[in-house]
């Protein structure tokens, strides 16, 4: 199975876990919660993963096999826009492991678009991420030239003033009224309400930190209930846990 024809699936709900730690992508996993990982430069290198381009490739194939089949992001980088660099990236990382995909910013630094970049790579069936937009146009534009996923920072569209569901909700119902397939990643999430509040609002997809997917997994009062269940069980407990002996 290769990784567009996992990640292409018609469902809802995904969580991608943003991440280069290798025991916590392999608690998640056990757990059930883990549907894919989602990393780049500025999460490796806060993940410790040191020594450079080598551990990066050492790092990547690793958590691309402890995932499989579910996709894993790699992020190219050219500080120059230099095209050709970030297709030459581009080729080599998705060569890692057919579950990889690759990470393409929309814009360079100087706001050009690598929109070209993004259409050369799937037309070569090189499944991309379009990373670091900030609007639905942008979104619309890199799903348009092909992009298999489009991730939109919604938390820094709260921190430019735009209600980020709202956000949300146009451009799921601009993907599904053109027939574009791409898919929503909801990126940058602050809170650990956003993973919900951002599902109900239209994306496919929510990356989270796995700080940020601990508190909603325990509650207190979850916690309060099964004390009381586990101690209204205990005149039967012990019996059958001698039974099974």
């Amino acid at each position: 199975m290769t990784c567009c024809e996992t990640s292409k699936e018609k469902r809802d709900g995904l969580l991608f876990l943003d991440t280069a730690k290798l025991s916590e992508i392999e608690k998640y996993l056990k757990l059930g919660l883990l549907d894919g990982v989602t990393t780049n430069p500025t999460i490796m290198k806060k993940d410790g993963v040191v020594g450079g381009f080598s551990a990066i490739r050492g790092r990547t194939i690793e958590i691309a096999k402890m995932i499989y089949p579910r996709p894993l992001s790699v992020e190219t980088a050219s500080p120059e826009g230099n095209k050709e660099e970030l297709l030459d990236q581009a080729r080599e990382f998705s060569s890692w492991g057919t579950n990889i995909n690759v990470k393409v910013t929309f814009t360079t630094q100087k706001g050009e678009p690598n929109t070209d970049v993004i259409a050369q790579l799937t037309k070569e069936k090189i499944s991309v991420n379009a990373t670091a937009m900030m609007s639905i146009s942008q979104c619309f534009l890199a799903a348009k030239t092909g992009a298999e996923y489009v991730s939109i920072f919604l938390g820094r569209v709260a921190n430019m003033g735009y209600d980020p569901s709202e956000e949300t909700r146009k451009l799921r119902k601009l993907l599904d009224r053109t027939g574009l397939p791409a898919k929503i990643i909801a990126a940058s999430s602050r809170e650990a309400f956003n993973v919900i509040e951002w599902f109900m609002a239209g994306a496919h997809i929510v990356t989270v930190t796995p700080d940020l997917l601990k508190p909603c997994i325990d509650h207190p009062y979850t916690r309060e209930t099964v004390a009381m269940f586990d101690g209204d069980a205990a005149n039967w407990l012990q019996e059958w846990r001698d039974s099974v002996i």
